[in-house]
């Protein structure tokens, strides 16, 4: 008999209160038989979670760490009992084998190692749930190029902690790591998947997702294509906009009716998505963004992903999302006597928009409808629209608006897509808005996972020529290209404990120390990302934490506590980002912003004292990041963290997750007979219209935004659905993200946002 199984048994069984009378005789007959006991008592802990007997993931996760820890102890040559032991000799193998950087080695003395050794903590791992520690050692432990496991889960989290800080000051840099080791290692946050996997390697990069503007050239197209495709390959999940290329039927070099417009080249992008495996795993992950007000809006692009129509004009592995002015929005209220709406829409090629309209930037370039918005004060894109509606020469498509809103709802129902992305809010609560003129659109789009929001520009070539010795060089003027960096909150382990203050002091450090460390291969994206420096915390568990609050959904109460525990988030991530700048300098582009200004703050309505002297101390010190907030999806970060995804309500109080590698029984986190109340209505049982509620005042304090889930019955009615996009565009939401049916198949979503 295997004394040590049955201690870990008989242990968890003590603490969780399982019943393993019948485990333990069937343990004594696998003996018998000659079976493989451990394993096979952790089937049947698997085999045995349901809804009234949770806690056996917590049996089947402990029976799991046995044999990781007993692989490990194999590969590594020393004893299993042992379990952690000697990381200096775990870093020096691993960076042999060319698995490790050897920037560990170069950064830290044995002694510095050695002592770090001794804040492993081995009883964390006990923390975990079995799908968390099946999700961490399958993904993200370092392993060997045969795939045999090394490193254990507290040597990753120490790892991870140590590469990301292993340039600060020596004087404080390892009581920084521990600090961030106690903030991992607790599962009090989580970083990103690329910097989980990652970070402390010799491959793969560091950042979540990647956003581009495509000029409207051949060059501009195929160079998009190029750095798409670097990044893909290193696990990046890419944005795309293309709202500044010329629609069907407009002309080229003067020839009219020459260009193929958007559906052929986007076709061409989901070629490189299916091509470039994302380190091997999957294949690549992009969205593409179009303005409602471009022509090829209704001629391909929102058909794009259908099941029906011409499969020639089809880009099935593409995501899609629509970039929508408030004035679209107002378009759809208007109504006739009997209520029929009557509003219409006309939509235009950007190309034939410059040409014809002739508006001009301050250096005299020209300007189309995407590059203007409506301000609070001043509506210039309105302005720029009517012109546009009113000049004989401009070609345009005219339509219903309802009739384009439909189209974009049946495209929702049936596959997921297009994601709504509200410009003009988004460009207004923009802080960097100072480097363009008054109404000037900085932002024209999102990221694969709609909480990204940063200025974005198209590159271009400059100049081609030959060098002293015989080179070709192609000169571009870098544009603005979009990095994230993603990390965030457990709030059902942080907020209980206590720990909020603390834990964002070294988890924005954490995410600037990123931007430093990353070698991104599209080196305009690393200018961008070294300029701004901007960062994305986020937040997972929401609905986890309402049950341990004791909060039903539905309810004024859970609407008014994400406004509190949003501003104090936000308070402290401000703050911490303020007090990096006074020690490491401020983000290049802070002068003007409205952080320094105060616009930020008066746009928010943070009038309190704490908020006035934070306000004062960044007019003095400055930013260190340009941008600080942004709610990703948190799937499979989410469940290492033993918690629900994001900020959505539970699928369900059992269900069972599904991937390709894998199927098992699932049951809510901290699942007893009171929580159970507050998890018992499934997702799409939940009335949307309290989650957008919850959704706005969590907006309130994001300065990105929030990758915010519609949930639906398939059979929801037209005008249910259409009220419930308006009461997103009407509370201030910035984006939303998939429009989740009960009839659709599971979603295949990008997990590089997931943090």
């Amino acid at each position: 008999m295997d004394l040590g199984l049955v201690h870990v048994i008989e242990e968890t069984s003590s603490q969780f209160g399982l019943d393993i009378t019948e485990l333990k005789d069937k343990i004594a007959e696998w003996h018998s038989s000659g079976k493989d006991a451990a394993h096979q008592a952790m089937v049947y802990a698997l085999n045995s979670i349901a809804m009234d007997q949770p806690n056996w993931t917590f049996l089947a996760a402990r029976l799991y760490l046995r044999e990781l820890y007993s692989e490990a102890a194999s590969n590594r040559g020393y004893d299993s009992d042992l379990i952690y032991v000697d990381l200096f000799n775990l870093i020096v193998t691993l960076t042999e084998k060319g698995i490790y950087s050897p920037e560990l080695l170069n950064a830290f003395s044995k002694e510095e190692i050695d002592e770090l050794e001794t804040e492993i903590k081995p009883e964390l791992d006990r923390l975990f749930n079995y799908i968390g520690l099946f999700l961490f050692a399958d993904r993200y432990l370092a392993r060997d190029h045969e795939r045999n496991v090394y490193e254990l889960p507290q040597e990753r989290f120490m790892i991870i902690a140590m590469y990301l800080l292993k340039n600060e000051e020596k004087s404080k840099r390892l009581s920084l790591i521990k600090e961030a080791y106690w903030a991992m290692s607790n599962l009090y946050m989580t970083v990103a998947t690329p910097t989980l996997a990652n970070a402390g390697k010799s491959y793969g990069q560091l950042s979540s997702c990647f956003i581009d503007t495509v000029e409207d050239s051949l060059d501009g197209i195929y160079l998009n294509n190029w750095d798409v495709a670097r990044l893909s390959k290193d696990g990046g999940g890419i944005g795309v906009y293309y709202g500044k290329v010329r629609a069907l039927g407009s002309d080229i070099k003067g020839f009219k009716g020459m260009s193929s417009g958007v559906v052929p080249w986007i076709r061409l992008l989901n070629g490189t998505a299916v091509s470039v495996d994302q380190l091997g795993q999957r294949q690549g992950a992009i969205a593409v963004y179009l303005d409602i007000f471009h022509k090829d809006i209704m001629n391909g692009f929102l058909d794009l992903k259908t099941n029906n129509g011409d499969e020639r004009r089809k880009a099935h592995d593409i995501f899609t999302g629509v970039c929508i002015p408030d004035l679209f929005m107002e378009k759809l209220l208007e109504k006739d006597e009997n209520g029929r709406s009557i509003g219409t829409w006309h939509t235009f090629c950007p190309h034939q928009v410059k040409q014809i309209m002739g508006w001009k930037d301050e250096s005299g370039n020209p300007l189309g409808l995407e590059d203007f918005y409506d301000d609070v004060n001043k509506r210039v894109f309105t302005e720029k629209y009517n012109e546009a509606v009113s000049s004989p020469l401009l070609p345009r498509k005219t339509y219903r608006a309802m009739d384009i809103m439909a189209r974009i709802m049946i495209a929702q129902l049936e596959t997921g897509t297009p994601y709504m992305f509200y410009r003009d809010e988004v460009n207004r609560q923009n802080p960097n808005k100072h480097l363009l003129g008054e109404g000037r659109t900085a932002i024209y789009c999102s990221n694969l996972c709609t909480e990204i929001t940063q200025n974005m520009s198209a590159t271009t070539i400059v100049s081609e020529y030959e060098d002293e010795e015989g080179n070709l060089v192609t000169v571009r003027k870098p544009g603005d290209f979009v990095v994230c960096n993603l990390s965030s909150i457990n709030l059902a382990k942080a907020v209980p404990s206590n720990v909020l203050e603390r834990l964002v002091k070294i988890q924005v450090r954490l995410l600037d120390n990123v931007i430093d460390l990353n070698t991104i291969p599209v080196a305009q994206a690393q200018k961008t990302n070294e300029t701004f420096r901007a960062i994305g915390l986020g937040t997972f568990g929401w609905h986890h934490l309402l049950a341990l609050e004791g909060i039903h959904w539905e309810t004024d109460e859970a609407v008014e506590f994400a406004d509190k525990l949003y501003e104090d988030i936000a308070y402290y991530t401000i703050t911490s980002s303020m007090e990096l700048a006074m020690e490491k300098g401020k983000y290049s582009k802070c002068k003007g912003s409205e952080w320094e200004n105060g616009k930020y703050f008066l746009r928010k309505e943070y009038t309190s004292s704490r908020w006035k002297e934070l306000q004062e101390k960044i007019k003095a010190y400055g930013m260190r990041n340009g941008w600080l907030m942004a709610v990703a999806p948190n799937s499979s970060t989410a469940k290492i963290g033993g918690s629900t995804d994001g900020i959505d309500p539970l699928y369900s109080v059992e269900y069972a997750e599904e991937k390709k590698n894998f199927k098992f029984k699932v049951t809510a986190p901290d699942l007893n007979h009171v929580t159970y109340n507050y998890y018992r209505r499934a997702r799409h049982e939940l009335d949307q219209i309290w989650s957008i509620r919850q959704n706005a005042k969590r907006q309130r304090h994001i300065d990105q935004s929030i990758s915010f889930n519609i949930y639906v019955r398939h059979d929801i009615k037209a005008k249910d659905l259409l009220n419930l996009h308006l009461e997103a565009w009407k509370n201030g939401l910035k984006t939303t993200y998939y429009v989740r049916s009960t009839s659709q198949a599971e979603i295949e979503e990008c997990e590089a946002c997931h943090s």
